[in-house]
């Protein structure tokens, strides 16, 4: 089950592909020119659209580093972006933007964190084998955070975009739900109808129209449209 969505928006489709071959055929991916914040899922990074990674992801994977390591470097990281997080939630009341200075300052202080993770996590050795040299888990991460420095802090830069993508979560949940109770559907005009339905009645709820209403104006051949 593939979900994309915004405040105000929910679409949800199955496909039998997890993948671009999904995501091409559904169509809404491929026509996004705004920001697509997500979890760092490679075929995402297929669109052209501007990219934000999911900060309660990284900030799991930081806290399973911690744990399995000890490593200050991955709880530093954590402290810095739930930091910067506080800051920004912080002057969204008053601005539109951070201080420069104050961003050039995080900006120093997640560089010099990611130093001391390298130096923490030296390249492994080189070993007679075809392949690439397996990384490991903490080496892997620090590569993220390097490679994708802008995407994990575009929320800093662009208070329009948020810190994570609770947002696709929070959407996914009801079906999950449905599915541990119900199981799954038995053809695929059923599930193609249940995810019409759903992203209708989603889509009003996030409107302030409530799912009784919405319904029976579908039913009435004037359904909910809501203002884009």
């Amino acid at each position: 089950l593939h979900v994309a969505s915004t405040e105000a928006l929910t679409h949800y489709k199955w496909h039998p592909k997890r993948g671009n071959i999904a995501t091409d055929e559904i169509g809404i991916l491929p026509q996004i020119e705004g920001l697509l914040v997500h979890d760092y899922w490679k075929p995402y990074y297929k669109y052209s659209c501007g990219h934000g990674l999911c900060n309660a992801h990284n900030i799991r994977e930081l806290t399973g580093i911690f744990e399995l390591t000890g490593q200050k470097w991955a709880q530093e990281m954590i402290d810095l972006l739930l930091e910067i997080k506080k800051r920004v939630d912080e002057q969204k009341q008053v601005s539109e933007t951070l201080d420069p200075d104050e961003i050039a300052d995080f900006e120093k202080r997640y560089v010099a964190i990611v130093a001391q993770g390298y130096l923490d996590n030296p390249p492994p050795e080189h070993v007679k084998k075809r392949g690439r040299k397996k990384q490991g888990r903490a080496r892997n991460m620090l590569n993220r955070l390097s490679l994708h420095h802008h995407e994990i802090l575009v929320f800093m830069r662009d208070f329009r975009v948020p810190f994570e993508n609770n947002q696709a979560e929070r959407d996914i949940r009801m079906m999950k739900v449905k599915q541990k109770i119900s199981g799954v559907f038995r053809s695929a005009r059923g599930a193609d109808m249940f995810c019409r339905i759903r992203s209708y009645i989603s889509t009003a709820r996030k409107n302030s129209v409530p799912a009784f209403e919405a319904i029976k104006a579908a039913l009435d051949g004037n359904p909910f449209v809501p203002e884009l």
